[in-house]
């Protein structure tokens, strides 16, 4: 079974893979910025008196979340290709 789709006909790989392994990656960005805190453990800037190193942890909770949903929205089974380029005009 290997090479082939869960979704489809069972004959070759699946034509969507790729561009799902695609939007997949976008979840390695928050992993990323939060990883290695040497990235953000500093104290400047401040925003209203907050020290940069936990202003950029509150930040990155609802940039984790809002990429999430994105990931989840253009992944999620069921969705025509052509329903993931939005309507024609």
């Amino acid at each position: 079974m290997r090479g082939r789709s869960p979704i489809g006909n069972g004959v070759g790989p699946d034509k969507h893979g790729d561009a799902w392994r695609a939007w997949y990656l976008l979840l390695l960005i928050p992993f990323a910025a939060l990883l290695w805190p040497p990235i953000y453990a500093r104290e400047t800037p401040e925003v209203f008196g907050i020290p940069f190193f936990y202003w950029y942890q509150f930040v990155a909770v609802p940039v984790a979340a809002a990429l999430t949903v994105l990931v989840y929205v253009q992944t999620r089974p069921g969705r025509s290709a052509a329903g993931r380029r939005g309507p024609k005009r």
